[in-house]
């Protein structure tokens, strides 16, 4: 992502409301000034003469018309609900590539847009919960992950199994893939109060490894556990950096050369 969509946004709804309020404080007032110079120097006018003399200016017009959408897109963007697209395999079979999915913009407190400031707490993330957040190491990349560890957490990962405070969290084998010779292996897993499915490769496990969560920050892995760029790589997500809470999956669309699909719209779990 090589632009801020929510910097343009801003940038936009504050030029509009600018060429709006020039419109009521300045213009407006010229405009009526000069419709009672002409009615003094000709009487009444016509109405095409009036039309014509109260006409807008073309881009105070555009100003004025796009305002209210402007603002209106802002709000629910940046304070309620913001659509992503999933752009890799790293939450599957969770996510797909080609969902696009909503987040809720509010669950983990309300943020000022660009500067992300939060300025009324709201709840905290629980583990299990699949979160969007702003990569650590590139924060113009919005990530999604599943939460795995909170504040003071100590996480472990070995043999491809999460250990939370030295507690194995559940895995129940529900399928190899494909059957004959499996290369992936769909498991069952439970984090705290939440099961998910994830991805398994069979492959040789890396070296056992383990962290300790700091206070304000989160750790986060992928469901496709062996093809995921997550906190066991590079690290904790602060507080700071969520974006919201994925919630529902409301059309897939693979690529360009397809149509939307509707037919899956389901819950985030």
């Amino acid at each position: 992502m090589d632009f801020d969509f929510a910097l343009i946004l801003v940038v936009l709804t504050f030029l509009a409301a600018l060429g709006w309020v020039y419109d009521r404080v300045a213009l407006a007032g010229m405009r009526k000034a000069r419709i009672a110079a002409a009615q003094q120097a000709g009487g009444e006018l016509p109405e095409t003469t009036l039309e014509q003399l109260n006409k807008e200016n073309g881009i105070v017009d555009l100003c004025r018309s796009l305002f209210p959408v402007l603002l209106v897109v802002l709000i629910l963007r940046s304070f309620i609900v913001e659509p992503f697209q999933i752009p890799s395999g790293s939450m599957k079979p969770t996510l797909k590539i080609g969902d696009f999915i909503l987040v809720n913009k509010w669950h983990y407190g309300f943020r000022l847009p660009v500067i992300g400031t939060k300025v009324i707490p709201m709840n905290v993330p629980q583990r299990g919960d699949v979160v969007v957040f702003k990569y650590p190491q590139d924060p113009s990349v919005n990530y999604i992950k599943r939460v795995v560890g909170l504040p003071g957490d100590r996480i472990g990962y070995q043999d491809k199994t999460v250990y939370v405070n030295g507690q194995p969290q559940a895995q129940t084998l529900l399928q190899q893939l494909p059957p004959q010779n499996p290369r992936q292996l769909l498991i069952d897993e439970t984090l705290g109060e939440v099961s998910h499915q994830i991805y398994r490769d069979v492959s040789p496990p890396r070296r056992p490894a383990e962290w300790v969560v700091p206070e304000g920050q989160y750790f986060v892995m992928g469901d496709n556990r062996d093809n995921s760029n997550d906190s066991r790589f590079w690290g904790f997500v602060p507080d700071e950096l969520l974006v919201g809470k994925a919630f529902a999956v409301w059309m897939h669309w693979q690529d360009f050369f397809t149509l939307p699909d509707f037919s899956d719209v389901r819950t985030i779990h």
